[in-house]
Formats: C-alpha cells, sequence, structure tokens
C-alpha cells in the first residue's frame, strides 16, 4: 500500500510547519494549506486524510467540510477538526458534518499522531471491506448478484434463480460486451457436460424473462452466441 497523503488546513502557518514535520517523520506524505481557499485549490482526492481547522478566514472548516462531504468524488475522505473550539455541542456539530475525529486545541502532537493512525486503519479497513463487497457482488444497474448467498435482485426485489441460471447469468454479467457461442458456454456454465442447443436457447429465454427489464442485455447473434450487452 502507498504512502499515505494528508492536508493540514490551518491558517497559523507555524502549526502547520510543526504538525507536517512531525507527521512526515512518521512517514506520511503532507501537504499544508493556510486557508480553506488555498487548500481547495489543490487535488483534494488525492488525500488520504484531511486536518482541518475550524475558525479560518471567509471559508470555515465548517463551509469547506460541507463542501467536501456535498461531493462523490471527496464524500468518503476522512476529516479530523483540529479546533480551538472545545464546547460539547461544536463536538457534536463536527461529527454530525461527517468528520472522524475532533481535537480540541491545545493538543500535543503525540495525540494528533495518535488519532491520523487510529482513524486511517479505520478508514482502510471500511475501504478493504467494500472492495471485498464489491468482488462478492455483480451489479449492472438495478440487477445485482451476491455471488457468496448466491441470490438475484432485480430493482431491490429477490428472483429467485435455479442453479444453472443463477451460474448461467453470472458468466455473462462478469464478461459484459462478448458474445460467447453455445460450445464456450457450456464449457464453462455446464463443465462441459453435452446439452442441446435448444437446451442453452431455453434457459436464455427464462433468463430474460425473470430478470425483467435487464433481459434485453442478454443479446442474441445468430450464427455466434449469446452475451451480456449493457
Amino acid at each position: 500500500m502507498g504512502t499515505k497523503r494528508i492536508l493540514v488546513v490551518d491558517d497559523e502557518e507555524t502549526l502547520c510547519e510543526v504538525l507536517k514535520l512531525n507527521l512526515q517523520n512518521e512517514g506520511y506524505d503532507v501537504d499544508i494549506a493556510i486557508s480553506a481557499e488555498q487548500a481547495l485549490t489543490y487535488d483534494v482526492r488525492s488525500y488520504d486524510l484531511i486536518l482541518l481547522d475550524i475558525m479560518m478566514g471567509e471559508i470555515s472548516g465548517i463551509q469547506m467540510a460541507n463542501i467536501l462531504k456535498s461531493e462523490p468524488s471527496t464524500a468518503s475522505i476522512p476529516i479530523i477538526f483540529c479546533t480551538a473550539r472545545d464546547s460539547e455541542d461544536d463536538m457534536i456539530h463536527g461529527l454530525n458534518l461527517g468528520a472522524d475525529d475532533y481535537i480540541t486545541k491545545p493538543y500535543t502532537v503525540r495525540n494528533v499522531i495518535a488519532r491520523v493512525r487510529s482513524v486511517l486503519r479505520r478508514s482502510t479497513r471500511q475501504q478493504d471491506d467494500t472492495e471485498k463487497e464489491a468482488e462478492n457482488n455483480l451489479q449492472i444497474d438495478g440487477l445485482q448478484l451476491d455471488m457468496n448467498l448466491k441470490e438475484c435482485f432485480v430493482d431491490g426485489q429477490q428472483v429467485k434463480l435455479t442453479k444453472t441460471e443463477f451460474e448461467l447469468l453470472a458468466f455473462l454479467m462478469s464478461n459484459p460486451g462478448k458474445i460467447y457461442s453455445r460450445e464456450e458456454i457450456v464449457m464453462r456454465v455446464w463443465n462441459d457436460v453435452f446439452v442441446l442447443d435448444r437446451t442453452i436457447d431455453v434457459y436464455v429465454t427464462r433468463l430474460r424473462s425473470k430478470i425483467g427489464p435487464y433481459g434485453k442485455f442478454i443479446v442474441t447473434r445468430l450464427g455466434f452466441g449469446y452475451g451480456f450487452i449493457h
């Protein structure tokens, strides 16, 4: 896994430099910005974590967090608020915005580093879990296959498929945009057991019917075979 990138945003430049030096000593790649305006000129999507002061210039840390959380490309970036505003209401407000942690000033560098490690570990686990879940699911628009539970969902509603129907649909969805001959389909789905061409045709027809509006994606190319074209 590559070096984690951290963006420190605080209008106290000396504090930014201190945090940058100490975080770099921990092996992180660190950039600093002395205002939210400056930070928003960066490619924020490239950072793994943002340390964000609340009380800054024209754009506050709260406003910057709102901007980031409203954009799909930056919404999942963890944010730690570092601020002198230490009331319980301020903390609850910051966490309700989607911040992952809230550190009040004055703080020790050791405390900041410990919080950074904790948030990055949690973020990495969540990312790994998301990737594993994606690997165990096939989804195209509202058509979804849960590869662990062997279940099919059409627009959120479970659809009962036989074992062979499920495996045929999974094979086609796993290889979108490609036409397979009947022989190739038999080899991959029926494990080379002899079946009639008509049998495959019947299975395809039944699948199209069961998956409703997504049946149109299972296409026939006369003389060639079948494929899943989205």
